[in-house]
């Protein structure tokens, strides 16, 4: 299992080092060269992560003496690759405030044409969720009030009953009083 996690670290620094040499490169250069250097070093990238997160599986295998120190490297391998993105995009952010060209891509009508209808598209998208949120919030303002309106009228039949709870009570002291009365006067 560690010749197999040894590969991968040898993998990772031969990718790694390459990333690291045409990073180097990215910032010298321009136009077409410039995004083919970028995508190339997106893919090796990507296979940096993927043989990060294979030595991450084969770490978790190892005996617990061992892991430690495998843990460890990854997490250094980890931190490593973070600052290689980092500088990966500081240097394809470099030199990209040169031409127009770079900047907003060719100048083509249809390519205006394109962006102008995804932006319509969008706005129109964007007023329409507007529009589903204030009906929303209406209704959510209308709820309110109806659940107000329910409370007001449970507190009210509440009041009631317990009116018509004393009077029972009151009712039924006077009963028992005339009761009382009538079975005194029954005994004379």
């Amino acid at each position: 299992m560690a010749s197999l996690l040894d590969s991968y670290e040898q993998q990772y620094s031969n990718v790694t080092a390459e990333i690291t040499n045409k990073i180097a490169k990215i910032a010298k250069l321009s136009g077409g060269e410039k995004r083919h250097m970028v995508t190339n070093v997106e893919k090796q990238m990507e296979e940096a992560k993927e043989l990060l997160e294979q030595m991450d599986l084969e770490v978790r295998d190892i005996p617990s003496k061992e892991r430690q120190k495998y843990a460890t490297r990854l997490k250094s391998y980890k931190t490593e690759l973070g600052k290689l993105e980092k500088d990966f995009k500081k240097a394809k952010l470099h030199g990209a405030s040169g031409s127009r060209e770079e900047l907003l891509g060719p100048d083509d009508p249809s390519h205006s044409e394109d962006q102008r209808t995804r932006l319509l598209d969008n706005t129109e998208r964007l007023e329409r969720s507007g529009r589903k949120l204030e009906a929303g919030y209406r209704m959510a303002v209308e709820t309110e009030q109806v659940g107000a309106d329910i409370l007001e009228n449970l507190h009210q039949d509440r009041e009631k009953i317990q009116r018509s709870r004393d009077r029972l009570r009151e009712t039924d002291s006077d009963l028992g009083k005339s009761s009382r009365i009538l079975s005194a006067m029954m005994r004379r």
